[in-house]
């Protein structure tokens, strides 16, 4: 697994932890999926989303006289989605989307795509079982709220 797989599964699993979700593994196809949205985007230079069945996230950043893009970039941006997210009120809300699959409780795998020419580049994440079920009662399942972890200080004289 290359670093930029590394990076964006560990990015992923440490949000997922504070908020009870079990890590994600890599899927080799939704690899693959993912790398060709994220070059077909980076083809067309559009953002938007493929027509897979999985879920999915894409992120695009560009800059002059040139870029460089983690995975963890892209996530990090997702997650701080989670500003905008009212854990007390249930179901979709515009404007977190990213955020609730990157934690969303039931995905179990991911797939990465990136893509750049130097100056431009996509992010594509993709994830099974998708997220985001509008059906009544999954979002209180799938996106909690950060757990409250005990933690003792230790300190040494």
């Amino acid at each position: 697994i290359s670093d930029s797989l590394t990076e964006f599964l560990n990015a992923h699993n440490a949000y997922r932890a504070l908020h009870g979700a079990p890590p994600l593994t890599y899927n080799k196809e939704l690899c693959d999926e993912a790398q060709k949205w994220a070059d077909e985007c980076l083809k067309t230079r559009t953002l938007g989303h493929s027509d897979t069945k999985d879920g999915e996230n894409v992120y695009y950043t560009s800059g002059s006289p040139s870029v460089t893009v983690t995975g963890k970039d892209a996530v990090d941006e997702w997650y701080s989605e989670i500003k905008d997210y009212n854990f007390k009120t249930s179901g979709f809300q515009s404007g977190t989307g990213h955020f609730t699959q990157v934690v969303w409780k039931e995905s179990k795998e991911l797939g990465l795509g990136m893509a750049t020419d130097g100056r431009t580049a996509f992010v594509v994440g993709q994830y099974r079982p998708p997220g985001n079920f509008t059906n009544p009662g999954q979002f209180e399942a799938n996106v909690l709220p950060k757990a409250l972890h005990s933690s003792t200080i230790y300190t040494f004289n």
